[in-house]
């Protein structure tokens, strides 16, 4: 899903003839009130009623033909309920009155409020489906004899050995039995560096083997792995969000039939009980139904809801429905994932520890000599922080890759030639390590970095610690929230010394780290059950369930899967991490302005009706009235467009 993709409400031709109806009846109505007949300096008074009549009901028909067929097909169910029935008894008595154009006023107004309240709420599970369709099919099997099939997923049994090239899509969850590699694991733990995998670890379906080759026992069924298991999940909780019920539905079932008795019984209790005439009672009670229709109440809340889409797509936020805005203005918690979210994702050198007579930027110009030959993110990371430094890079000859371990080479500049690189384990099988160096790993690992040794015949020449580094704007976002009463709650995959690491800058307290999808989903769960509402940051496949069962599911859009964008209820595609603070007061105002609109339609219906009941106002004032609050509404919304 792209952004430039996604259609703006003005781009809609039936919009745009919905708002120019707006305007033409709106403009019929005034002069209706002033007493000013068009139709007859048009063509005569003889046919003025007649040709307004076919005029406004064309308007009604091609506007709010909908809401009208829905309304008989209410009255044929006997539904009272229905608003769409309210509507069309109104619509129907002020014709029957020859009120031609309050009626179009009426529908319009009606329709134009249903039709922004639907915009942006669908969402498409497209992303999602690509991903089910990208999955393996079939996976290379080995006999007993040795032979290679190549059979359906649906074929492979427990304990069959898949065999794993270079390359390939890893197809089943299993169990490395021979061989090393380097599998790119993100789309299951988020994490951008690829995991070394030695016999008797673990491999996930929906991997990519980078590297070596490898043969690995099946450990799940197809329907069982971790990458069913995140699609299955995420399917679930976004139908699960799909049926919640509006409050709108909730409202009508007790307002419509209220309304309908009330103006029910203003006809039949002075005509039927009292003998008095039938037309001026009916008047009144239509009067009521047209003050009575929630035109106001009705458009309030999407207005509202589109003026703040409006605002936040102008930031580079896609929001994909009204419900998120105002959830998001709700939340009492943010859980966050950390890497592409609070951190860039890519490795980046923060320390150059030299040992003995080397020097800092030798040590780094022969390290990166020597990583130039390797394609792995720390290599390439160590390169560039040397160009960074304009360092003149050492020549080597003789690379030799070690897989998951390091790497050999011959460095044409030093005179100690022969050099390893890599992590401590490997050094130590071929170079002496000195007590110090070993401790000065360790205390990097406490700080969450990844060390990277370098050494030669002589012992370690020194030390390189790389780590995922912080975006900038990552510890004032999470202070933002703070101060708004907000808990930041840290969710990750990657290991607890990174991650306390990450959280200790930032400012974040609480921190589960280690975290599968599957745990990610559960922890979401118990946030929702301690802080009642809870927004999901991340990025990802493996953090689409997380995002779909949250109440509000933020994606880092530009840097995340197309599968966590659909799971998630917002995605922020420019990666500004500040922008989530804003979010959330931009769902505050929202609801508040929604609560104003509100209860100003409100307390002009109640006025309105009343002095209907009791005969003191006329169909023109109700619809006056009607029209005045529905764009004070209106105008009271759109100061959301500006809202910073």
């Amino acid at each position: 899903m792209k952004a430039a993709n996604t259609p703006s409400l003005w781009q809609d031709t039936k919009f745009r003839w919905m708002i120019a109806s707006v305007a033409l009846v709106g403009v019929f109505e005034f002069l209706s009130l002033a007493h000013i007949d068009v139709f007859r300096y048009l063509v005569g008074e003889r046919y003025s009623r007649p040709f307004a009549a076919v005029f406004f009901a064309a308007i009604i028909l091609a506007i709010g033909w909908r809401t009208l067929w829905s309304g008989l097909k209410a009255l044929s169910k006997l539904n009272f309920k229905s608003i769409n029935l309210l509507m069309t008894i109104a619509v129907v008595g002020a014709f029957y009155l020859g009120e031609y154009p309050e009626a179009a006023v009426v529908v319009v107004l009606f329709t134009l409020g249903e039709t922004l309240e639907k915009f942006g709420i669908a969402t498409s599970k497209s992303a999602l489906q690509a991903l089910v369709d990208r999955s393996p099919k079939t996976a290379a099997i080995k006999r007993s004899d040795g032979q290679i099939d190549t059979i359906p997923l649906a074929d492979v049994n427990l304990g069959d050995i898949l065999i794993l090239k270079p390359s390939d899509m890893i197809a089943m969850d299993a169990e490395v039995v021979s061989g090393v590699s380097s599998v790119d694991e993100s789309t299951i733990t988020g994490e951008p560096l690829p995991k070394d995998k030695h016999t008797g670890d673990l491999l996930f379906a929906g991997t990519l083997n980078l590297q070596g080759y490898l043969e690995a026992k099946v450990t799940k069924l197809a329907k069982d792995s971790t990458l069913a298991r995140i699609i299955e999940t995420t399917f679930a909780a976004t139908k699960t969000k799909a049926e919640t019920q509006k409050f709108i539905e909730t409202f009508a079932g007790y307002y419509t039939p209220a309304i309908m008795l009330i103006a029910l019984l203003l006809v039949a209790v002075p005509t039927i009980i009292l003998g008095l005439p039938f037309n001026p009672w009916f008047e009144q009670a239509i009067t009521i139904l047209v003050i009575a229709c929630p035109c106001a109440l009705v458009i309030s809340t999407p207005i509202s809801i589109y003026a703040s889409i409006g605002n936040a797509s102008a930031r580079g936020v896609l929001i994909k429905g009204g419900k998120y805005i105002e959830a998001i203005g709700q939340v009492k918690a943010i859980a966050m994932d950390k890497t592409r979210t609070l951190t860039y994702g890519k490795p980046k050198v923060t320390d150059v520890i030299p040992f003995g007579d080397t020097t800092r930027e030798h040590l780094l110009a022969c390290a990166a000599g020597i990583e130039t030959y390797s394609e792995h993110p720390l290599a390439q990371a160590i390169v560039d922080a040397a160009k960074f430094e304009k360092l003149a890079i050492h020549g080597v000859e003789n690379f030799q890759a070690v897989m998951g371990k390091g790497a050999k080479a011959n460095c044409v500049v030093c005179y100690d030639s022969h050099h390893c690189i890599g992590k401590l384990p490997f050094i130590t099988e071929e170079h002496a390590v000195q007590e110090e160096v070993v401790a000065k790993v360790g205390a990097l690992q406490l700080e969450g970095k990844t060390s990277i040794v370098v050494s030669n015949h002589g012992g370690v020449e020194g030390i390189i610690a790389l780590t995922d580094e912080l975006k900038p704007e990552s510890k004032q976002a999470v202070a933002d929230l703070r101060e708004m009463g907000i808990s930041a709650i840290m969710l990750t995959g990657d290991n607890h010394a990174p991650a306390e690491a990450v959280a200790a800058l930032v400012g974040i307290t609480e921190v589960k780290a280690e975290m599968l999808p599957e745990h990610k989903a559960d922890a979401i769960r118990e946030l929702i059950q301690k802080y009642g509402a809870v927004a999901m940051v991340g990025d990802g496949v493996n953090d689409a369930p997380a995002l779909a069962l949250s109440n509000v599911g933020i994606a880092m859009g530009a840097a995340g899967s197309d599968t966590a964008i659909e799971a998630a209820s917002i995605a922020i595609l420019n990666d500004r991490l500040e922008l989530i603070p804003f979010l959330v007061r931009l769902g505050r105002k929202t609801i508040s302005t929604i609560k104003i609109n509100t209860a100003a339609a409100v307390l002009i219906k109640i006025v309105f009706v009343t002095l209907a009941i009791f005969g003191l106002s006329s169909l023109a004032l109700a619809i006056f009235a009607d029209v005045g609050v529905t764009v004070l509404v209106i105008l009271n919304s759109l100061r959301l467009l500006n809202f910073k």
